[in-house]
């Protein structure tokens, strides 16, 4: 408990959990939509902004939130068109994303210490400043799937039907993806562009294996994603190994665990 005297320590589990809670209320709706490889996707696109951004000299941050909600917005507009179907479309999206950061890297002169902290994540060094960004961006992900909470979930479990009775769905599901894109590239700092979609996914897949209802299942998504961030976070400062690494394989570990209790229970 002597970790909870130093400063960055608790900047990183308060920033942790604040992600994991974000990322794992977001996560449910994507995985319940069939677009759970949507995260990654978008995590890899982010990584071509991340490139551009250390290449011009910006935040690397702005530059791939940029590059990712125009990444969001591509793979919609060709779902729309009929040129892919959204898992076809964010490989396509995917591959133009990280194949563009490779290019700007090599023009750079090769990878970087820098470059390598969002790959992976650095959630120990996360200061106030990102304490405010994440905390903003819960704000605005509560607000929004609280004002469109039923529209979301009626999208969800029949699109067809929710056309029907009059919900805006394709005005809806862009902002719903441009939503997931935000989420994403924000997450980048606490686990990393490689480790970001196991955030997304992994939360919401464990609560949806003890058959609650909705709002149980969102509940116990958000419950089991900022545990296994904040336990995480703990045992890799005690053991000094990689912190998104071991938050990952808590995850999975919780993961196992409900399986598990499911088909023995």
């Amino acid at each position: 408990m002597r970790l909870l005297e130093y400063p960055f320590f608790r900047n990183a589990l308060l920033g942790g959990a604040i992600t994991a809670l974000v990322c794992s209320w977001v996560g449910l709706f994507l995985i319940l939509r069939k677009e759970a490889m949507m995260a990654d996707g978008v995590a890899h696109t982010a990584f071509g902004g991340i490139a551009i951004g250390l290449f011009l000299g910006i935040d690397p941050i702005l530059s791939a939130l940029v590059v990712s909600i125009l990444a969001v917005l591509a793979i919609s507009y060709m779902r729309k068109l009929g040129l892919a179907s959204s898992d076809a479309g964010t490989a396509v999206m995917l591959a133009t994303g990280f194949a563009g950061g490779l290019i700007v890297i090599s023009l750079a002169g090769g990878f970087n210490i820098e470059l390598f902290t969002y790959l992976f994540g650095s959630i120990l060094t996360i200061d106030r400043g990102d304490l405010v960004t994440v905390s903003s961006l819960a704000v605005i992900t509560m607000v929004f799937l609280g004002l469109f909470y039923k529209e979301l979930l009626s999208m969800t479990f029949d699109e067809q039907a929710a056309r029907l009775v009059g919900i805006p769905v394709a005005p809806l599901s862009i902002a719903y993806n441009v939503l997931v894109a935000v989420t994403i590239v924000l997450s980048i700092k606490v686990v990393g562009i490689i480790l970001v979609v196991a955030l997304i996914v992994l939360p919401g897949l464990s609560a949806l294996q003890l058959n609650r209802s909705f709002r149980g299942t969102m509940i116990t998504a958000l419950g089991f994603g900022m545990t296994s961030t904040v336990l995480g976070t703990f045992l890799s400062a005690i053991y000094d190994v990689a912190t998104s690494g071991v938050i990952v394989f808590t995850m999975v570990g919780i993961f196992l665990f409900v399986a598990a209790y499911r088909r023995l229970g």
